[in-house]
């Protein structure tokens, strides 16, 4: 899967035995799900697991790990992945943008992601199809970059990686679990709390001022391949200015989580967070306990390697000093006395049948 700062990747087998303690669970909602390593773990243990993202790129994750099954897509997925490596590279839209403007990739690897987005694009696949080879070509790339792990900005000396050739993999697609048929949806956090239920909710919110679009436009690029207007050193997406979260927020942070759990309609939460974010544990746990018994568990974590870096200038110069190399992960555990009700999972749609779908934001 790809690098990513709230992957959870570390925390999985906690989050998983947290779940597994947990009885009478077979539906997980999974309301923020980033690169769906949680979702993509508890199917595998077996849960019909719902994930929800309203990032594009997410929602393109979570369709391949979580919603598509290996029994439906694998075979023509592998020929389809066979036949895309064979692509000679055509230099187009993401080679100028991210290999001559910027230097996220070498150009002869950008030259091939816009040979196969293109092919991928016309193609015209079934969602859990394509889902599977963007995401083959989104991990492709991946194991080619030359940054940090975030695309706030790239090194100023090539990665050693970047000099392999980009090759595309099949992913991990799992068998459909004995929880039956899962799914992915793509909507705001508060009217996905409002359409989608299960046994337990795993809430995983962005925690500081950092919006994920930001840290990964590219792979938001890619996947839409709108050929947005971008800007500065990175080349973000114009509307990395525009698309903001109260997550996101230190003085809308609060109150943007307990609207939201005052929507979300399951018996168990479980909460994921770290100490570095805008709401410290002893709030977290206050505003929990309006919704049932709270039990916290912490881990200690290093933190991403960018931050044990340090910051530099556009020159590769080290500006100010890493005030810290750990922090604490924080799993919060919720026990409900009662829910309001028991909605179908299915109520993602409206009446009339048209799924919900709501102006654009970043997770």
């Amino acid at each position: 899967m790809i690098k990513y700062i709230g992957s959870k990747r570390v925390l999985v087998p906690a989050i998983v035995e947290v779940v597994g303690a947990l009885p009478e669970v077979t539906t997980v909602v999974d309301f923020f799900s980033g690169t769906s390593r949680v979702g993509h773990a508890l199917k595998r243990e077996g849960y019909r697991v719902v994930a929800n993202d309203f990032l594009s790129y997410a929602h393109v994750l979570a369709t391949c790990y979580v919603q598509a099954d290996r029994e439906t897509v694998a075979a023509e997925a592998g020929a389809l992945i066979d036949e895309l490596n064979r692509l000679p590279g055509t230099p187009g839209y993401f080679t100028e943008t991210f290999c001559e403007r910027s230097r996220f990739f070498q150009p002869r690897n950008g030259a091939r992601v816009d040979a196969i987005r293109d092919a991928i694009a016309a193609m015209d696949l079934a969602p859990d199809l394509e889902a599977v080879l963007l995401v083959s070509l989104m991990e492709a790339a991946d194991r080619v970059d030359s940054t940090t792990g975030v695309q706030m900005a790239y090194l100023k000396s090539w990665a050693p990686r970047s000099f392999n050739d980009l090759q595309l993999r099949l992913p991990d697609v799992l068998p459909r679990p004995a929880g039956g048929s899962c799914e992915a949806h793509r909507l705001e956090a508060r009217d996905a709390a409002d359409a989608l239920t299960g046994d337990l909710a795993y809430i995983d919110p962005p925690y500081n001022q950092h919006a994920y679009l930001g840290n990964y436009h590219i792979w938001e690029t890619l996947v839409r391949w709108d050929r947005p207007e971008v800007y500065g050193i990175a080349c973000k997406r114009i509307d990395c200015r525009t698309r903001k979260s109260d997550f996101n927020r230190r003085a809308t942070a609060e109150d943007a989580l307990r609207d939201f759990l005052a929507h979300v309609d399951c018996r168990y939460l479980v909460v994921s967070f770290s100490n570095e974010g805008f709401i410290e544990r002893a709030l977290m746990e206050s505003v929990l306990a309006e919704h049932g018994a709270v039990r916290t568990l912490e881990r200690d974590h290093k933190r991403y390697v960018g931050a044990q870096i340090g910051i530099h200038n556009p020159r590769g110069e080290r500006v100010g000093k890493v005030s810290h190399l750990r922090n604490t992960e924080y799993l919060y555990v919720v026990e409900r006395p009662s829910v309001r009700s028991t909605r179908s999972t299915r109520s993602a749609t409206g009446a009339s049948g048209t799924r919900v779908t709501t102006p654009e934001q970043p997770r």
